[in-house]
């Protein structure tokens, strides 16, 4: 008999998780009760995000508990319902966990349309990354046209949204990646108007070179340096996005906080943080607008696709070594 494989959270890690953070088991498929529906998860999201679910911490969401089953975001199919609203064959997006099955009542799932766009699309662009990046910079940095707009982690699944965002409401975008394919990769296919490799490039040198005038939005997935760097380098009014904070997500020691915050009195700039959570009501007509975008050829979507529930570990390493491009997404289905 089929068995349902489940990724449980089975310590708090310090530093980069290991792999014995996790434990995954198996359990019985578990059946539909009334008002409730059974999805077959295919692929699930692989977000920063996580990292910081696992801390035992305040934040703007519950942590996950020990021997939960993993947060993560996933799309999948609907193979039996009790559920008038969902039926089987449908295909739904919502927070499925890491495992192969899951059960619900249908709250925070809705359907999406496999037809319109490949499944993991919906993780990505379409999805929570998407969503961030789209009212990040829209509504949060509140964007203009003609703003000269820098992104860090620009290779990534919402950095990479965020500067063809901008490019379309003509803006001057420069984005910050590592290594040399990833930068060629923001000009070249994405529209980027240049690129900072970090992992060889004098990133101050660049801003500054970049931003003759200035930085009118800065929209942050990485602090550290390279939010010091570019707070150094401000115009008048700046808007910082404080979407997340990367290469701080592991450390073993405190945060490190930005030494150049004066620079926002002096700019009359604002810094401020963003949840997506916040905008959840108005994801369908985000979702319709970069949708046409896509249409009209205008926004590029990628995802990164890995095979195995058994190989989560090795696979959400790559958000900190930077090995991938674009949506990382993780197929968890067999057959």
């Amino acid at each position: 008999m089929a068995q349902n494989k489940q990724l449980l959270l089975q310590k708090r890690p310090v530093g980069l998780p290991k792999s014995d953070t996790w434990k995954l088991v198996e359990t019985m498929i578990p059946e539909p009760k009334e008002g409730e529906f059974l999805i077959k998860c295919e692929y699930v999201s692989l977000d920063p995000a996580m990292r910081g679910w696992m801390n035992d911490k305040r934040s703007y969401i519950a942590p996950v508990q020990i021997d939960e089953v993993m947060r993560a975001g996933g799309v999948g199919k609907v193979i039996a319902s009790r559920n008038s609203k969902f039926t089987v064959g449908d295909s739904v997006y919502g927070i499925t966990g890491v495992q192969q099955y899951v059960v619900t009542d249908g709250k925070g799932f809705h359907k999406v349309d496999p037809s319109l766009a490949p499944l993991p699309m919906y993780l990505g662009t379409f999805g929570m990354p998407g969503m961030t990046a789209y009212f990040g910079i829209l509504k949060v940095g509140e964007l203009k046209e003609g703003d000269a707009v820098l992104v860090s982690g620009a290779a990534g699944a919402v950095g990479s949204v965020v500067g063809q965002i901008a490019k379309i409401k003509n803006c001057k975008v420069i984005g910050i990646a590592g290594g040399v394919d990833k930068c060629k990769y923001l000009i070249d296919t994405l529209g980027f108007d240049g690129a900072i490799d970090y992992k060889n490039d004098d990133v101050k040198a660049k801003i500054k070179e970049y931003f003759p005038k200035g930085i009118d939005v800065y929209f942050d997935n990485v602090g550290g340096e390279i939010l010091d760097a570019a707070l150094g380098r401000l115009a008048m009014h700046a808007r910082i996005v404080i979407c997340g904070a990367i290469s701080q997500y592991n450390n073993t020691d405190e945060v490190k906080g930005p030494s150049n915050y004066l620079s926002l009195l002096v700019s009359r700039a604002t810094m401020k943080g963003m949840v997506v959570f916040d905008h959840a009501k108005d994801y369908g007509k985000a979702a319709q607008q970069m949708g046409q975008w896509m249409l009209e050829g205008k926004l590029k979507s990628k995802e990164d696709i890995y095979e195995g529930i058994e190989n989560f570990h090795e696979t959400f390493l790559r958000l900190f070594s930077g090995d991938k491009m674009g949506k990382l997404v993780l197929k968890v289905s067999e057959g």
